[in-house]
């Protein structure tokens, strides 16, 4: 009888383990760890765009958050040394009245036009004061909105003028998602034909393949406003 019990459970503990090997084998690959880009003392991650350092005015460092500064120069767009094609980029930014500013991302730098880059951009603008927001179609130039091609949700979450708000960014082969403070307020697939024809009606249509790019860099914009970042951070998926 002990030989008899000992054989099942040797059976029952073989599929168990047959089991485990299987669903380990059927697991996606686990995500990389998180890089920093901007951990509130350094810009070693960043440099201007279509220069080989970081500009030496117009962008600061104050109080753990990097900062463009109009009062301290003029600039231009700022972009990651590497570049990336699926990943997720999380940070955080605080508006002054009346700013614009941008997070682009698979930005390629040949496509830029002098100090300012290409790319689909993350949407960063006060709502409320700057007439950009009622500009463009159907909301598509506000905040959290993929620039000019799709608006982001209306009941999205916005914190007020001088707090900090939550950026996310998710690109994971063709689909992107735009999140805000915890939301997820837009998602589009970038070959996806009814997208293909969004991007056709607005400003980037003679940008051959805009936002098809399988890599590129992450840009933080440059417009000739006071904006605030911090907690800059990315990792491949």
């Amino acid at each position: 009888m002990k030989r008899r019990v000992v054989g099942v459970v040797c059976g029952v503990m073989g599929c168990v383990m047959g089991l485990w090997e299987l669903g380990c084998q059927q697991q996606p690959p686990q995500q990389s760890q998180w890089q920093t880009l901007f951990d509130g003392s350094d810009v070693k991650a960043w440099r201007g765009i279509n220069m080989a350092t970081f500009p030496e005015a117009g962008w600061v460092i104050e109080d753990g958050s990097l900062v463009r500064d109009p009062s301290k120069g003029s600039s231009r767009d700022i972009i990651t040394r590497d570049q990336y094609g699926d990943f997720e980029l999380a940070l955080e930014f605080k508006l002054t009245e009346a700013a614009n500013s941008g997070i682009k991302y698979l930005v390629v730098e040949s496509l830029s036009r002098g100090g300012s880059g290409l790319g689909p951009e993350y949407q960063i603008l006060d709502d409320q004061r700057h007439p950009d927001a009622r500009a463009g179609r159907d909301g598509n130039r506000t905040l959290a909105s993929l620039y000019d091609i799709l608006p982001a949700r209306d009941d999205k979450p916005v914190k007020p003028i001088g707090q900090w708000n939550t950026a996310r960014i998710v690109s994971r082969q063709m689909h992107v998602e735009h999140w805000l403070n915890g939301m997820k307020v837009l998602e589009y697939q970038r070959d996806d034909p009814a997208f293909r024809q969004k991007v056709a009606q607005s400003k980037f249509k003679d940008i051959p393949d805009f936002a098809l790019a399988p890599k590129g860099h992450i840009l933080l914009q440059d417009h000739g406003d006071k904006v605030y970042f911090r907690n800059i951070r990315i990792r491949e998926l």
